[in-house]
C-alpha cells in the first residue's frame, strides 16, 4: 500500500482563514496529516454539535425580504386609506361645487353660467385667408394646398368640419376672402 499523501489542490478560502490555512499548510508539510485530520474531524464535531451557527446570508435575505414585504404592505394599506380619503373630500368638494355654495374663494357674487345668453350672435361676415388659417388650425399654406385640390362642395365640407361653429367657407376669387356658407 502506497502511504503518500495525494497532489495538493489549489481551492479558495475566505479572507479570514487564509492565515489559519497557512499554518495547517506547514503542519501538513511536516508529516503530521493523520494527527492534523483526526483533530480536525475531532473539532468539526464537537462544533456541529456543541454550537449552534448563525443565521446564514441566505436566510438574513429571506427575513429582510419578508420584513420589507410586511413592510409594503403596510404601505400599500396606508396608501390606500390616504386614496379613499382623498375619494371622498374630492367628491364632497364636487357636490359643493355642484350645488353653487363653493364659489372658489371669491366673495363676489356668482355670475350666470352663459354669460353671452342675453347678447345677440356676432354674424361672421368674412376671413381673410390668414385669419381662416388660424380659425381652422392650419397654416396658410396648407388652407390654400385644400382649396385648390378640392372640389368647391368638399372644400366648404372640410372647412366645416375643422371650424369651431361647424361653418362651412368658400372663396371668392374677386377680393380674395373666404365667405361663411350657410347651410
Amino acid at each position: 500500500m502506497n502511504n503518500s499523501t495525494p497532489p495538493s489542490q489549489m481551492i479558495r478560502v475566505p479572507t479570514a482563514l487564509i492565515p489559519v490555512v497557512r499554518q495547517l499548510s506547514k503542519i501538513h508539510r511536516k508529516g503530521h496529516t493523520t494527527e492534523l485530520l483526526q483533530a480536525l474531524q475531532e473539532l468539526i464535531s464537537q462544533f456541529d454539535s456543541s454550537v449552534e451557527l448563525p443565521v446564514t446570508e441566505i436566510q438574513q435575505v429571506e427575513n429582510k425580504l419578508e420584513s420589507l414585504s410586511t413592510h409594503l404592505c403596510k404601505q400599500d394599506e396606508l396608501l390606500a386609506s390616504k386614496l379613499e380619503t382623498l375619494a371622498r373630500h374630492l367628491e364632497k368638494i364636487e357636490r359643493a361645487v355642484a350645488s353653487g355654495r363653493y364659489s372658489g374663494g371669491n366673495s363676489r357674487p356668482r355670475r350666470s353660467a352663459y354669460p353671452y345668453q342675453y347678447q345677440q350672435a356676432v354674424e361672421i361676415t368674412s376671413f381673410a385667408p390668414e385669419n381662416l388659417a388660424m380659425r381652422l388650425g392650419v397654416t396658410q399654406q396648407s388652407l390654400t394646398t385644400e382649396r385648390e385640390t378640392k372640389s368647391e362642395q368638399e372644400f366648404i365640407s372640410w372647412s366645416r368640419n375643422r371650424d369651431p361653429s361647424g361653418l362651412g367657407w368658400k372663396f371668392q376669387v374677386k377680393d380674395g376672402l373666404y365667405y361663411p356658407v350657410k347651410q
